[in-house]
């Protein structure tokens, strides 16, 4: 199985939705596709160049983010992820939704018919990482799914003082994926949203005049609030190539 694109997913609740998409057009640039979806749920952040690779949903319950893995097979890539321990959840032909081992959702969906090309050169920040949360007790089993589901190396087999180890991306994807280690032993693992910055008190500021609020700040990173609660993070990483600055 390879990934030929990755998409970000902001499951964003109906209290406050309109308040929230407008702060997530405005951090990552982008205009909004037309709705589209049986009840009007789905719609496409686009940047002003290249291809795009977030989109929004109107979601029940308090939100949160999800992952879309375009491969070449969908229904080969999810006996893949069966035989490593996800549930699969449905079966809609192009799309099958799954939820991995620790209890994150995501889906396998068809891969485009001709490449997708993402435009990084030169923006002060940008969505392009998404963490996932992991208990320490499920920490090991999720990170050895997700290697072997995508076939992107991890740096070792324990995150570092940070309680954080990274998937190695393959040149030309548009997203990474970041394990985090959390101090509770146990629940479901989740994800939220991390934006690479080149300068990241200048982003902090723009962020608070949109709306956000600042929850902590640490060595690499800055822990912020969305409007609606969500919490995400901008962190020193150069946007060109999504490491560490």
């Amino acid at each position: 199985m390879e990934v030929t694109w990755a998409w970000v997913f902001l499951d964003l609740p109906q209290a406050g939705f309109d308040e929230q998409l407008g702060f997530w057009q405005q951090v990552t640039r982008s205009t909004l596709s037309p709705w589209r979806g049986g009840r009007g749920e789905f719609a496409t952040l686009l940047p002003a160049e290249g291809d795009p690779w977030v989109k929004v949903q109107r979601a029940g319950g308090a939100g949160g983010v999800h992952v879309d893995l375009e491969v070449d097979d969908v229904h080969e890539a999810a006996g893949r992820a069966r035989d490593l321990g996800a549930v699969v959840l449905d079966d809609l032909g192009t799309l099958v939704v799954c939820r991995s081992p620790g209890g994150f959702a995501f889906c396998l969906v068809a891969a485009a018919a001709q490449p997708r090309v993402q435009v990084r050169s030169g923006q002060p920040s940008l969505v392009d990482q998404v963490c996932l949360d992991v208990p320490t007790d499920r920490y090991a089993a999720e990170l050895a799914f997700w290697t072997d589901l995508t076939g992107w190396a991890a740096p070792g087999t324990e995150p570092g003082e940070s309680g954080l180890l990274p998937l190695t991306r393959p040149d030309g994807l548009s997203l990474r994926l970041l394990t985090q280690r959390l101090g509770q032993p146990d629940g479901t693992v989740t994800a939220h949203l991390d934006l690479a910055c080149a300068d990241r008190v200048a982003v902090t500021g723009e962020h608070e005049d949109l709306g956000a609020r600042v929850a902590s700040v640490h060595e690499r990173w800055t822990v912020l609030l969305a409007p609606g609660g969500a919490r995400y993070c901008l962190t020193d990483r150069d946007p060109d190539t999504g490491l560490l600055a």
